[in-house]
């Protein structure tokens, strides 16, 4: 089945806030509202700290619809070093938002849950369901929890103020313009970093973290950016609702694969010392294609091939120059 695709008729001029919208999803989420008609204001942190009740406000004023993208996030690395502003920051801007969404009358809130929510041990693939049935992976539990409690929100302010919310549940994001810091990065781009540098520099091996053996399910940004914009449309419900391509892959496949794309030649040496996060992790997308009609459209090997080319492009350069 193909993926429904966002109604220009719904976008064009109408007036939309992107909180951060600056940043890895914010960008091809703004520039699909700019090609669908829509007038767009981009809410970033430097100008507008959402954690501060007056910011919100000003940063969503006269916004019809609000897609809330800012948060303080990274990878088990940040997680580790950062638990206590990842509940704080994260709380204090959902609360925030949704309290201007209701004081200013917005039409639509799509505040962007998180796969992070959902227990440690869910069985898989994860169902909306399961999102209640447990604590979340230790490492990320601060930043899961505080997104968890959009959905929370999103119920109170529907029935409390009729405020019309919802907030999609979103796999693991990667593609051109992730962060490819490692010390805060995410898995995908962690080893596009690692792999694309050491062929290039003609390395004898490469470490990673854990023992490669967890899975994951891997959402390209484009595709989040498009069922973002099908979730304004088309859901009004405050319940989960997964966005993801509901296919699992392993660590070490996806080692291999970036291996293979890079060009590089040499030994992948685990390093179980580190943790691995969550055993097991993708998604039931069945919802998503009954509510939205969405269905992911980038395969993950093309999606791969794409960021490896734009981390070489864009990123490396100023890796290999402070090398």
């Amino acid at each position: 089945m193909a993926s429904a695709a966002p109604d220009r008729g719904f976008w064009s001029g109408k007036r939309v806030v992107v909180t951060g919208g600056a940043g890895f999803l914010g960008k091809p989420t703004t520039a699909l509202l700019g090609e669908l008609g829509a007038g767009v204001s981009v809410a970033r942190s430097v100008d507008y700290d959402l954690r501060e009740r007056e910011a919100a406000l000003r940063a969503l004023e006269d916004a019809e619809v609000i897609v809330h993208l800012a948060a303080n996030v990274g990878g088990i690395g940040f997680n580790r070093r950062n638990p206590a502003p990842l509940a704080r920051d994260n709380l204090q801007m959902s609360l925030n938002v949704f309290e201007a969404a209701r004081e200013l009358g917005a039409a639509k809130l799509v505040a962007a849950g998180s796969v992070c929510a959902y227990p440690k041990h869910t069985p898989v693939p994860f169902s909306e369901d399961d999102i209640w049935n447990g604590y979340p992976e230790e490492s990320n539990a601060p930043y899961g929890l505080a997104k968890q409690m959009n959905f929370v929100l999103s119920d109170a302010y529907r029935r409390q103020y009729g405020l019309d919310s919802c907030v999609p549940v979103l796999a693991n994001l990667y593609g051109p313009g992730d962060n490819f810091d490692l010390e805060d990065s995410h898995v995908i781009a962690a080893m596009v970093h690692k792999y694309a540098v050491a062929a290039d520099r003609g390395e004898p091996e490469v470490v990673l973290w854990g023992t490669g053996e967890p899975t994951r399910e891997f959402l390209y940004v484009d595709d989040a950016a498009r069922a973002l914009l099908l979730c304004a449309e088309r859901l009004d419900v405050s319940d989960p609702v997964n966005i993801g391509t509901g296919t699992e892959t392993r660590i070490r496949d996806l080692s291999e694969m970036i291996s293979e794309l890079t060009g590089y030649e040499g030994k992948t040496v685990w390093d179980s010392s580190k943790p691995d996060g969550q055993p097991k992790r993708y998604l039931d997308t069945t919802r998503a294609r009954e509510l939205i009609g969405f269905e992911a459209e980038m395969p993950l090997k093309e999606g791969l091939r794409r960021t490896i080319e734009s981390f070489r492009a864009v990123d490396m350069p100023a890796v290999a120059s402070s090398a």
